[in-house]
């Protein structure tokens, strides 16, 4: 369940932000194909890209994996 949670917010953080995939991808240093299945939950999210996201979107880590609305 807390996957589905993360692939929802990840995603939504980043279209609030009107940013692409491919602007995200580089900001985390991967392969825009890599970044596209964190959003789609078909790989986790390691600790240290959830963490630069949490500083890219100024939200907190709590938020990201739905600790806090």
């Amino acid at each position: 369940m807390w996957s589905n949670v993360i692939k929802l917010r990840i995603r939504d953080l980043r279209e609030d932000h009107d940013l692409t995939q491919q602007t995200v991808a580089e900001v985390l240093m991967c392969d825009q194909s890599l970044y596209s299945k964190y959003e789609r939950g078909e790989r986790p999210l390691p600790l240290d890209l959830a963490i630069k996201l949490a500083d890219l979107y100024n939200v907190s880590l709590d938020y990201i994996v739905g600790r806090e609305q």
